[in-house]
């Protein structure tokens, strides 16, 4: 898996220090280790968790702007744990509402030694911050909207943004947003050796 992501990493122009690609790797192993009893994700092969869960999570990290993010419906900690590794002066809260993510979250955390992610279990729309976060992050909605709406609450204002990862671009999703929203960008995103489209959506408040 070294010389994997090696690859990866040199296609996608991205140099990283060795303990993190160590760390990178060790969370690969992990997940699919916990893979086989808590079914964390779809992707079976640890050859293809480096591409499209670790890459395409590590990709964005170039347009993130602040340093405290929630990772909203975060799964198996995604893309929140990989950017919580290449991105260590930054704090990543990882909510998910089903205890065996915790559960595993929390194992990654303390076999990676990871002080700067802070797993949760709750509902989205029943997670009240003490303060609003620089970035919302998600790739597990099904819709901006839906996004916004129960994620409405979570930046702070005026610098927060929402950060959705998607394939190909909603447009019609983004002429739909409510009033106090605005689209400030749409990222094609790179990801070498996958099979799609990758986009970023960042959306500011007005």
């Amino acid at each position: 898996m070294q010389a994997k992501l090696e690859v990866l990493l040199d296609a996608a122009g991205i140099a990283l220090p060795e303990g993190q690609k160590r760390q990178l790797i060790r969370y690969v192993e992990l997940l699919d280790k916990w893979n086989k009893a808590y079914n964390l994700t779809s992707v079976r092969d640890p050859a293809q968790m480096l591409i499209r869960h670790i890459m395409d999570s590590i990709v964005v990290n170039p347009h993130l702007r602040g340093r405290h993010f929630i990772d909203v419906g975060t799964g198996a900690g995604l893309p929140g744990i990989p950017l919580a590794i290449v991105r260590p002066d930054s704090r990543f809260t990882l909510l998910d509402s089903l205890g065996k993510r915790i559960r595993f979250l929390r194992q990654v955390q303390h076999e990676l030694r990871l002080d700067n992610i802070e797993p949760l279990q709750s509902r989205v729309e029943d997670y009240a911050p003490e303060a609003g976060f620089d970035g919302v992050i998600s790739r597990a909605f099904a819709s901006v909207g839906d996004m916004l709406s129960w994620c409405h609450h979570l930046p702070a204002v005026p610098q927060g943004r929402f950060y959705a990862l998607k394939g190909q671009v909603p447009a019609q999703e983004l002429l739909a947003l409510p009033e106090k929203f605005v689209v400030e960008s749409v990222v094609t995103l790179s990801v070498p050796q996958l099979l799609g489209e990758r986009h970023l959506v960042v959306i500011g408040v007005r």
